[in-house]
């Protein structure tokens, strides 16, 4: 548990973030994260259903591809774990929405099939692409096969914006 604790706090230190200043709730997700560990080999998020596959699961390990935006927009990340100064010092949090896609979310429940579209009449929502692809960030080439870029680049934290996709090309040319 002491593990667990010091990289969440060497973390939450690499970022300018606090961790959850309330102890039972902190021990709480500590113990969480700590169980996970155990239960599936890498430490996914405490408040988020893990599939128990790691490839599924890659954007739930934490910390997670969605914390730095949810601290960013909210103050906080999903499960309040990490927080920026002002969110730390109130200690008022906001809800936050869900990032992590439906579908995801529905494999870590085992259940099988696509999101349903909306009611007739709606605009239909086009599901996400689960075909992976090779990309790269453009600040530092960092590379990365996954469906989606992460929030943030894990080298240099420049934003998802920045990984370009790689196509690769089967036409070979000779003089």
């Amino acid at each position: 548990m002491d593990d667990v604790r010091r990289r969440a706090e060497a973390d939450a230190r690499s970022r300018g973030y606090f961790l959850n200043p309330n102890p039972e709730f902190l021990r709480d997700l500590l113990e969480g994260l700590l169980e996970n560990e155990e239960r599936y080999g890498y430490p996914s998020c405490p408040c988020r259903m893990a599939s128990g596959v790691f490839d599924m699961d890659r954007d739930i390990v934490c910390p997670c591809d969605y914390r730095d935006p949810d601290v960013e927009e909210f103050g906080s990340c999903y499960c309040c774990l990490y927080m920026d100064a002002e969110t730390h010092e109130s200690g008022r949090t906001r809800p936050i929405p869900e990032r992590r896609s439906v579908e995801k979310q529905l494999a870590a429940y085992g259940v099988e099939g696509e999101v349903q579209p909306a009611k007739e009449g709606a605009p239909e929502a086009e599901a996400p692409s689960t075909e992976r692809r090779l990309m790269y960030c453009r600040v530092c080439g960092y590379t990365v096969f996954r469906e989606e870029p992460p929030y943030v680049c894990p080298i240099c934290r420049a934003k998802s914006e920045m990984f370009s996709e790689i196509k690769p090309s089967l036409i070979f040319r000779t003089k």
